[in-house]
């Protein structure tokens, strides 16, 4: 008798959620705090350090929804999402929402009991 194994990754899953929150945070940063202080302070190399860093992020955010495709597995509308997300502000906090509530409800090991 072969027991029913849960192919989720949680590992990854929640590494798709922080990388959001760390890529939606990057966004705000640039939005509210960078930009404010090119136009209003005279400042441009605040948008130029804040903006290389949201762009690596943003790329990295983009990569691990093409690879979540195959890792945790995501479908092709939840990558879609995730693109979307990508470059909406506030988009990865919504998406966010839904990869948590993808996560199963109980806190065993995957493949246990």
């Amino acid at each position: 008798m072969i027991a029913h194994v849960n192919t989720l990754n949680r590992t990854y899953l929640w590494l798709l959620i922080v990388a959001g929150l760390v890529e939606g945070t990057s966004t705000i940063l640039l939005f509210f705090v960078a930009m404010p202080l090119k136009y209003m302070a005279g400042m441009p190399e605040a948008v130029t350090l804040v903006g290389t860093i949201h762009g690596f992020l943003f790329i990295g955010y983009v990569a691990m929804f093409i690879i979540g495709r195959w890792v945790v597995p995501l479908s092709w509308g939840m990558v879609g999402l995730g693109f979307v997300a990508a470059v909406v502000p506030f988009g990865p906090f919504l998406i966010d929402v839904k990869l948590y509530r993808m996560l199963p409800e109980s806190r065993e090991p995957v493949g246990t009991g």
